[in-house]
């Protein structure tokens, strides 16, 4: 099963949906990263203001920072390789990468 890593921008919370004016596309995604978990997928996320070494210490996450700019995140990586950068995965991405079934 591949390992997807999510690499968020500066998040107040560890998902995002937290406050006022949340939104929508954050909660869709954090109901997915759920979904996903209790499907066995292996997913992990880290946080820009909350865990800044994380993403220096990551090549391939301080290189497209450095490259793109934290504006361009988030950065989803596959089993350490990039595999999509500036929105989220839709929960159909998530099944696929971990060749798990939506049905």
């Amino acid at each position: 099963m591949a390992k997807i890593e999510v690499y968020d921008p500066a998040l107040c919370c560890s998902t995002g949906i937290c406050g006022e004016g949340v939104d929508q596309e954050k909660v869709t995604f954090a109901a997915d990263v759920d979904w996903l978990k209790s499907q066995g997928g292996q997913i992990e996320r880290f946080n820009l203001a909350q865990q800044p070494m994380v993403f220096a210490d990551n090549p391939i996450v301080k290189g497209f920072l450095g490259r793109s700019g934290a504006e361009a995140l988030p950065l989803i990586l596959i089993d350490g390789e990039m595999a999509l950068a500036g929105r989220y995965p839709h929960r159909t991405e998530l099944a696929k990468w971990a060749k798990i079934s939506l049905t």
